[in-house]
C-alpha cells in the first residue's frame, strides 16, 4: 500500500514538473533551448578545437561532423519546440478564420501549454461572447420594435382608416337612396363596391401586420383564424392540430411561433406548389414544439445556405426561390433569441419540414412565466367573435 502511495506521489510530482515546464512562456522556452544548444555546441567545439590532432577522436572530419550535427539538431529542436509552443496560436488563428467566415459557435481552446496564449484565447472567447450577447440584444430590440411598430400601424389602420371608409360607405348608401337617376345610382354602387374592397384590403393588411386576436386571445385562436383565411386565399388545405395546451404561453413565445408559422405558410404559397400543409403544436413540461410540413416541390437547403444575403435579397425581388432565404433567417433568429432551435429539412421533390423547439420556465404554480392576460372586451369586429369562441374551445378551463 505504501509502495502504491509512493508511486502516486512520484507521478504527481512528475506531472507538476511537466506542467511547470510547459507553463513557461514561449520566449523563455526558445531562449532556454537555444542556450542549451549553444552551451553544448560551444563546449564540444572548444574541446575538439583544442585537442585537434592530439586525440584520435579530435579530427577535422569529426569537427565538421560535430558542427553539421549540431546545426541540424538546433534546427530540429527549434522546429519541434516552436511547433509545440505556437500550436495554441495556430489553433487560435484557425478559430479566428472560422469566425471571420461567419460561424458563431467556435471558441478558442485553453490548452494550458502557454499562459500568454491561454490568456489571449480567453480574451478572444470573452470578446466573442460579448459580441454574441450584443448581437442578440440588438436583434431582440429590433424585433421588439418591429412588432410594436406593426401593432401601432395595424391599430391606426383599424381605428382611423377603416372608420373613415366605413363612414364613407354609409354616406354613399344614404346618397344612393336619395338619388333616383339610374345612371347615378349605378356609379354610386360601383364606388361603394370599390370602397368596400378597399376596406377589406386594409382590414387584411392590418391583420397581417399584427392580428389583434394574438394579443387578446392568444396563439391558438389567432393561428386558427389565420389558417382559415389562408386556405380561402391560397386554395391550399391546411391540417392544424394542437395538443396539451392548458394555458397561454408568454407573449414573446406566442409572437415568435405565430410569425414562424406565418412565414412557413407564406413560403409554401410562394415557392412550394403544395396541395396540403400539416401543422402540429405541442406543449410539454418546459418547452413547446411546432412542426410545419408540406407536400410541395422542396428545395436544396445546402445550396440556399451557401448563397449570400445580397443574392437572397435579389431573389426576393425577382420572385425566384432564393427569396425564401431571408424569411428562413428571420425564423431562425426568432427561435434563437428565445434560446430555442429551428431545423429545416427539405429535398427537391420531397417537400419541406420545419421543426421548432422553444423552451420556457414554469412559475411556482406550474404555469409558464410572464404569462399574458387576454383582453376580451376591446374589439368589435366579426372575426373577433369567432376568435372568442375559438378561445373558449381551446382553453376550456377558463379564467
Amino acid at each position: 500500500m505504501n509502495h502504491h502511495n509512493t508511486e502516486r506521489e512520484k507521478a504527481s510530482q512528475n506531472n507538476k514538473l511537466l506542467r511547470t515546464l510547459l507553463g513557461i512562456p514561449v520566449l523563455y522556452k526558445v531562449l532556454l533551448a537555444n542556450s542549451l544548444i549553444i552551451f553544448v555546441g560551444a563546449t564540444g567545439g572548444t574541446w575538439l578545437a583544442t585537442n585537434l590532432n592530439n586525440s584520435p577522436y579530435a579530427t577535422p572530419t569529426s569537427l565538421i561532423m560535430f558542427i553539421t550535427i549540431g546545426w541540424l539538431l538546433s534546427v530540429a529542436l527549434n522546429f519541434v519546440l516552436l511547433q509545440v509552443a505556437f500550436h495554441p496560436l495556430i489553433h487560435l488563428g484557425k478559430v479566428m478564420n472560422r469566425v471571420q467566415a461567419g460561424e458563431r459557435s467556435p471558441r478558442a481552446p485553453i490548452s494550458g501549454l502557454d499562459p500568454q496564449a491561454d490568456q489571449l484565447a480567453q480574451t478572444f472567447n470573452v470578446m466573442l461572447e460579448a459580441l454574441d450577447e450584443a448581437s442578440r440584444q440588438r436583434a431582440s430590440q429590433i424585433i421588439t420594435a418591429q412588432e410594436q411598430e406593426r401593432k401601432r400601424i395595424a391599430r391606426e389602420l383599424h381605428d382611423e382608416t377603416s372608420q373613415v371608409l366605413t363612414s364613407l360607405l354609409i354616406s354613399l348608401a344614404v346618397l344612393e337612396e336619395s338619388i333616383t337617376t339610374p345612371e347615378a345610382r349605378d356609379r354610386i354602387a360601383d364606388t361603394r363596391a370599390l370602397a368596400h374592397k378597399t376596406l377589406r384590403a386594409i382590414r387584411n393588411l392590418s391583420i397581417d401586420l399584427r392580428p389583434s386576436a394574438l394579443d387578446d386571445l392568444g396563439l391558438l385562436p389567432a393561428l386558427r383564424w389565420y389558417i382559415k383565411e389562408y386556405q380561402q386565399k391560397c386554395s391550399i388545405e391546411v391540417e392544424f392540430q394542437a395538443t396539451d395546451f392548458k394555458e397561454r404561453l408568454p407573449a414573446e413565445i406566442e409572437t415568435a411561433l405565430y410569425r414562424i408559422v406565418q412565414e412557413s405558410l407564406t413560403n409554401t404559397a410562394r415557392h412550394a406548389n403544395a396541395r396540403k400543409v400539416y401543422i402540429t403544436l405541442k406543449e410539454e413540461v418546459n418547452a413547446v414544439y411546432a412542426t410545419i410540413s408540406d407536400d410541395g416541390c422542396g428545395f436544396d437547403i445546402q445550396a440556399l445556405q451557401k448563397t449570400s444575403v445580397q443574392e437572397r435579397g435579389s431573389g426576393l425581388e425577382s420572385g425566384s426561390g432564393l427569396g425564401r432565404g431571408l424569411g428562413l433567417i428571420g425564423m431562425q433568429e426568432r427561435a434563437i433569441l428565445l434560446d430555442g432551435s429551428l431545423e429545416i429539412t427539405s429535398h427537391p421533390g420531397q417537400g419541406t419540414k420545419v421543426e421548432v423547439r422553444i423552451p420556457f420556465q414554469l412559475d411556482s404554480s406550474g404555469l409558464p412565466t410572464q404569462q399574458a392576460t387576454p383582453e376580451l372586451t376591446v374589439q368589435a369586429e366579426p372575426f373577433m367573435k369567432n376568435s372568442r369562441i375559438a378561445y373558449e374551445d381551446t382553453y376550456p378551463a377558463g379564467r
